[in-house]
């Protein structure tokens, strides 16, 4: 079995038996393996360790202070990551000697290292506290696409209307740039001058920018996910370039019911801050092959995905879930503009 152990030094993997060893011949193992005496180690299954500067900080970790206690018990498996920390001198294998500065590495680059290591985690509450959509404008944009289009080719529009003070999302129409709708993709071919001229219209009604909405195909529907990998990286790049903190992203599909009829269903999603800061990086693969997992989205570096390191993570990871309503606008300037 191999376990990941992550100290100021970087990644490094070791080789135990299973999980059955105790936590003190995991020790005894990293001293052989690592050249790190038992005495100066302390282990960690939590990756705060990494920024403890004193011993009293040290102390706080104690889910591995045990000697007798097996990994298993700390649902420990083959990949997992336990963190080190460690004071004192080592030659890291095909590196230099460390030597930190002081008993609890004040001068460390423990920030660096924490900030090179990223974990991903599924964020529960969204930034807005819901999305209305203006029925009129819901329906002339899903009626297109089910009797024109018939959900076989994807289409994408921005929503346009308020945010209450509550952090409510109010759409009163839905802007639908040029653009070239694909079974599995969708790609905007965006004019700016035509977007500055919607922008301003919809300024002089009270209106601004939202959101984005598509549609997913009745073949996407066969596969099982909520968003591709490709629709992850599309809603990502343009809830970063709003830089509105309540940008909702919806979702139209059809689904079969339980009379084996189709309809129409509308979901919302905010796109977690992770998934926005991720893309702004620069994590994200762009580029997609025939073989690539549509319900994977590829990172170009390692990130932490419940305690391994991954680089293809699951897209609903990045999702959070937005209720959704409806509402009638009363203004006929608003439909004039659908």
């Amino acid at each position: 079995m191999m376990l990941r152990i992550r100290s100021r030094d970087g990644l490094e993997r070791i080789q135990v038996d299973g999980p059955q060893i105790t936590i003190f011949q995991l020790k005894t193992l990293i001293e052989s393996q690592l050249q790190i005496p038992i005495q100066n180690q302390t282990l960690s299954t939590d990756q705060n360790l990494l920024l403890a500067k004193t011993l009293a900080d040290l102390l706080r970790f104690s889910d591995m202070t045990d000697p007798s206690i097996p990994l298993s018990a700390l649902n420990l498996s083959h990949g997992s990551i336990i963190f080190l920390y460690y004071h004192g001198e080592r030659t890291v294998r095909g590196g230099p000697t460390v030597s930190p500065a002081g008993s609890f590495g004040r001068k460390m680059t423990m920030d660096d290292l924490i900030a090179k290591q990223t974990r991903i985690t599924r964020q529960e509450s969204p930034h807005c506290d819901s999305v209305s959509f203006d029925r009129d404008s819901a329906n002339a944009f899903q009626r297109f696409v089910n009797e024109t289009l018939a959900f076989a080719s994807k289409r994408g529009g921005f929503m346009y209307g308020t945010v209450t003070d509550e952090g409510r999302v109010e759409v009163d129409f839905i802007y639908e740039p040029p653009q070239q709708g694909l079974e599995d993709d969708l790609v905007l071919l965006r004019d700016p001058e035509e977007e500055k001229l919607v922008d301003a219209i919809a300024a002089g009604l009270g209106r601004k920018r939202v959101g984005f909405i598509f549609t997913q195909t009745i073949m996407q529907e066969k596969k099982d996910y909520n968003f591709s990998n490709r629709e992850i990286i599309q809603a990502a790049e343009l809830h970063a370039e709003s830089e509105l903190k309540e940008w909702v992203t919806v979702v139209v599909k059809l689904e079969a019911n339980e009379d084996g009829a189709a309809d129409v269903h509308f979901e919302a999603f905010q796109m977690s801050d992770m998934c926005v800061k991720l893309f702004k990086d620069g994590w994200f693969v762009t580029e997609f092959g025939e073989n690539d997992d549509p319900k994977l989205s590829k990172m170009k570096k390692d990130v932490v995905v419940g305690g391994k390191d991954v680089k293809e993570v699951d897209n609903d990871f990045f999702l959070v879930v937005v209720k959704i309503f409806d509402h009638q606008v009363r203004n006929f300037l608003a439909h004039f503009l659908i």
